[in-house]
């Protein structure tokens, strides 16, 4: 079943749940794959294009979490932190910090990556390898933890 079958089935979950949250969030997850597929002329659209948008929306969300506590805005805030939980649930299991060293360590042996000047070599296939299953920044702090 595809992720946007999942989404609808989801949103008439949320419709007879009276959930705003859930609704909106799912909405706007819909919204985002029927755009991509729109854009790709009819094009089967891949599950690691669905998981990326999902990771876009929710770090799009929790920039907005933080601008708005900055802000001193937690009704905004929470609203926020709330859409990223919904959409949160339909991206793969994260890895854990020690699972993510571990992913690292092997891929950091495969390249023969010594320094942190290799850093480009093994982000470049931790970003594929991972996909989904950590975010970018996570990915990047622990490489460069390891390389250095």
């Amino acid at each position: 079943m595809s992720l946007e079958n999942i989404i609808t089935e989801a949103i008439k979950t949320a419709m007879r749940a009276k959930d705003k949250v859930a609704l909106d969030s799912l909405r706007a997850v819909k919204s985002q794959i029927q755009l991509l597929k729109t854009e790709a002329k009819g094009a089967e659209v891949s599950a690691e294009q669905e998981i990326a948008i999902l990771q876009r929306m929710i770090k799009q969300r929790k920039d907005s979490y933080e601008q708005f506590t900055a802000q001193g805005r937690t009704d905004l805030a929470e609203v926020e932190d709330s859409q990223m939980k919904v959409i949160e649930k339909f991206l793969p299991q994260q890895l854990t910090s020690e699972e993510l060293e571990t992913e690292i360590k092997n891929i950091i042996s495969q390249t023969g990556a010594e320094s942190i000047k290799d850093l480009g070599k093994v982000m470049g296939l931790a970003s594929k390898a991972l996909a989904g299953k950590s975010d970018g920044k996570s990915i990047s702090e622990m490489a460069k933890k390891l390389l250095s």
